[in-house]
């Protein structure tokens, strides 16, 4: 997938973008019925959005993996450092300032005027089914974008991998990803792009595809304006990304698990069973698991484990989080991994 050391030698780097965070407020409530008075049993609020996400799981991966024994580290580089930036309102960033200090992941957000928009997760532990509930975000001004884009350049000259993740916010144009993923790939950085609906369609639309693309299926098809009727056709979609210059995609399918494509193989991923806590940033844990992959220079399969582990690991936890490194060995290990 690539070599294991950093552009310039030493640590990598990895930039997560987050156009539109979210504060989290997750409420469970078991067997939760609409339109009825409901009984709660727990209530956590998490600083959130995709990009944000994938930026806590990559930091987490880092501490747990770096401190292992030399052997478990074979063939792979140096450290790994993250940095979060995109748009955050000034009004509630406490919430997110305290993850990126306890993650150690560097803060690079563009402070804008007003509060950063909540998002709702309703869970339901007994049916294992999560209710998400997304406000509109912080519309952004000609001059944010402008402060944002100088943020970008720097941060992306000394970085090995950038993440554009997550919905764009008022004011802020459809293609914005597709035009970023043209400068950043010219420049030599691999481009991983998880969103939906208009920003999808413009970055699948353009000319230059990013490096790695992570829908689920359901957005696969809204980006594409067609159904995907079995796993053939899918393969098939997957396929046409990777001959107009995409290296890796990895389409999602909840708990059947995720066909990864590269130019040189196909494999699907099965994750074990496991108790789900919420499936909020599940797909956000699969990016980050094959960021972190193509780093590490594994092989497909290997990626695909590690991904997929990330993933099941996550839902498993309230928050974008990883479990113990003991633990996510075991999902790694449990994981099916066949051809496609």
């Amino acid at each position: 997938m690539s070599t294991p050391q950093g552009r310039h030698g030493g640590a990598r780097h990895v930039t997560a973008l987050t156009m539109n965070p979210a504060l989290d407020l997750t409420v469970r409530a078991d067997g939760w019925q609409r339109g009825e008075v409901n009984a709660g049993q727990s209530l956590q609020q998490d600083a959130g959005g995709k990009g944000v996400n994938v930026a806590s799981i990559l930091a987490d991966w880092n501490r747990a993996d770096w401190n292992r024994s030399a052997p478990d580290r074979a063939g792979q580089g140096g450290a790994l450092s993250v940095t979060a930036t995109g748009l955050l309102g000034r009004d509630n960033a406490a919430p997110f300032e305290a993850l990126f200090r306890e993650k150690g992941v560097t803060d690079a957000f563009i402070r804008v005027s007003g509060a950063t928009r909540v998002g709702v997760k309703l869970v339901d532990g007994a049916a294992q089914e999560t209710t998400d509930i997304n406000l509109p975000g912080l519309s952004a001004t000609p001059e944010t974008l402008a402060e944002l884009h100088a943020t970008l350049s720097d941060l992306s000259a000394r970085s090995d991998a950038v993440v554009l993740a997550g919905s764009l916010p008022p004011g802020v144009p459809a293609d914005y990803y597709a035009t970023l993923t043209a400068g950043l790939r010219a420049a030599g950085v691999f481009v991983a792009l998880d969103t939906s609906g208009a920003a999808l369609n413009a970055a699948l639309a353009a000319p230059v595809l990013p490096d790695l693309i992570k829908p689920n299926i359901h957005e696969l098809e809204g980006a594409l304006g067609r159904r995907l009727n079995g796993d053939t056709e899918v393969l098939q979609a997957a396929r046409d990304l990777i001959a107009r210059g995409a290296q890796i995609v990895a389409v999602s399918q909840g708990e059947r698990g995720a066909l990864i494509v590269t130019a040189t193989g196909a494999v699907f991923a099965r994750p074990p069973r496991v108790q789900v806590l919420s499936t909020v940033g599940a797909g956000d844990a699969m990016v980050a698991g094959l960021v972190s992959a193509h780093l590490d220079a594994l092989s497909l399969e290997d990626a695909a484990r590690r991904a997929t582990s990330f993933s099941a690991g996550s839902i498993t936890r309230l928050g974008p989080h990883l479990p113990d490194p003991a633990a996510l060995a075991a999902l790694a290990a449990q994981v099916e991994v066949t051809p496609a």
